[in-house]
């Protein structure tokens, strides 16, 4: 599969859970999930769009190995910033706590490399 459709279809989840999110709290007037809604709308969403659109309209060589990393920490880091944000904040299991700060750290680093990849991919792969 491409990168871009694949980036493309991981944004239009994020889009529908932070669309559904965003409903839900204006319907319940419960804003609990206000910095994880924003997150999932920024990262997942906006992000990765963004991140496909770049795939799209540069020539990214599909066995380059900046690539594979950069679009898997994307994901990766995306769903691991939000999924430990939402633990983090909310609590819904009773898991130990150092447990999810360690998950919700992971995530964000995880998604900073993904960052710091794209940052030295616009350097190093040449446009059309």
């Amino acid at each position: 599969m491409k990168y871009s459709t694949l980036l493309l279809r991981v944004s239009a989840i994020y889009a529908l859970i932070g669309a559904f999110i965003g409903s839900h709290m204006a319907g319940s007037g419960a804003y609990q999930l206000k910095p994880i809604h924003a997150h999932i709308l920024v990262v997942g969403w906006l992000t990765l769009f963004a991140f496909s659109v770049y795939y799209k309209t540069y020539k990214v060589p599909q066995n380059s190995k900046l690539a594979v990393a950069h679009v898997w920490t994307a994901i990766i880091g995306s769903i691991g910033l939000t999924l430990g944000m939402w633990l983090y904040n909310l609590n819904p299991f009773p898991l130990p706590s150092g447990l999810v700060t360690v998950f919700y750290i992971v995530g964000g680093t995880t998604l900073l490399v993904s960052f710091i990849i794209f940052a030295i991919m616009t350097f190093v792969i040449k446009s059309e």
